[in-house]
């Protein structure tokens, strides 16, 4: 794949010998951008989360990878966790190493995940996001398509339904706020950090 810089990356699906290139692409990572994608001051990743992240079933969880084409390191990865509850829906999330932000890196691989998405039938991408103030909720109503699902205390939860091909762009949005600081992502299945 070739980015609008110019950039060469390969990808593919996640391996489960792919752990030292996530520990190390985790190294990459500034302690703000950690924190935005983990919620916490996370120094490494434990055998756990490397496992978590790393062995996958491909259908239910499914992670792509990008690689540098010339150094062959990891710099970036997309992931979708399908809901039990609701199969057809799926949470999305992109991380890309620091110095590779802004090449349009995370929307190439976002459009790529979407198409496995499609393969395994999932129609609807979710994301859990921080509402931490109001600025935020009211950047997020200005999304169109996007939609509100659910409030927990705390959060609030998007979705948006995936085009029968690409990547809405209500989407591709969310991850440039979240990248940019503006809102937070979480995971629906880590704990939820004290406000800041």
């Amino acid at each position: 794949m070739v980015l609008r810089d110019g950039s060469r990356v390969d990808v593919r699906p996640i391996a489960a010998t792919d752990k030292e290139l996530i520990r190390q692409g985790f190294a990459r990572l500034s302690p703000e951008s950690r924190y935005r994608r983990f919620l916490s001051s996370m120094p490494a990743l434990d055998d756990r989360a490397l496992a978590y992240l790393t062995e996958l079933d491909h259908h239910d969880h499914e992670a792509l990878i990008a690689l540098d084409v010339e150094s062959r390191e990891g710099v970036g990865v997309a992931r979708f966790v399908r809901d039990s509850a609701e199969p057809a829906s799926a949470e999305v999330a992109v991380t890309v190493v620091d110095d590779w932000q802004g090449r349009g890196l995370g929307t190439a691989l976002l459009g790529e995940l979407a198409d496995r998405a499609r393969e395994e039938g999932v129609r609807r991408f979710t994301a859990l996001v921080l509402a931490e103030n109001r600025n935020m909720l009211g950047m997020l109503g200005e999304l169109g398509a996007a939609r509100v699902v659910d409030r927990e205390q705390g959060t609030v939860e998007l979705a948006v339904d995936l085009p029968p091909e690409g990547v809405a762009p209500e989407l591709v949005e969310w991850l440039r706020a979240a990248a940019r600081g503006l809102v937070d992502l979480v995971r629906r299945d880590e704990p939820r950090p004290a406000q800041r």
